[in-house]
């Protein structure tokens, strides 16, 4: 699968619908996120297209000659892309002051801090 492209806000809900259940077609797509984002099919398949060129989708056409989408990268890696993204801007690339900010402004159970310990403990190990 290519490298995550830049996607905006809007794209994502388009990707987490179809990362969920592919391939769907535009009007399957816009009824998935009708209820939680309200668009007009016409928005959707603006999205879908910008997606398409960007290379986080491809397309295909079923047996009946109806376009369908597939991601064409991975959740995992826009994920990874994202957090990338967010590190940089927000933190400078430094992985300390948004563990610092994380740690003192989330509310954690035990459970995530022992994890979170275990997972530092693997880094300091490694």
């Amino acid at each position: 699968m290519p490298a995550a492209p830049d996607i905006s806000d809007s794209e994502w809900a388009i990707m987490e619908a179809l990362w969920e259940s592919s391939p769907q077609t535009a009007s399957e797509v816009t009824k998935t996120l009708r209820a939680s984002m309200n668009w007009a099919e016409n928005t959707v398949r603006t999205l879908l297209a910008r997606l398409v060129e960007k290379g986080a989708l491809k397309t295909a056409e079923n047996a009946s000659g109806t376009r369908t989408f597939i991601p064409a990268v991975k959740r995992e890696a826009c994920v990874r892309a994202e957090s990338q993204s967010f590190l940089d801007r927000v933190f400078g690339g430094a992985a300390k002051p948004l563990l610092v900010h994380f740690a003192q402004n989330s509310k954690l159970s035990p459970d995530e801090i022992k994890e979170l310990k275990k997972l530092l403990d693997q880094q300091l190990n490694s």
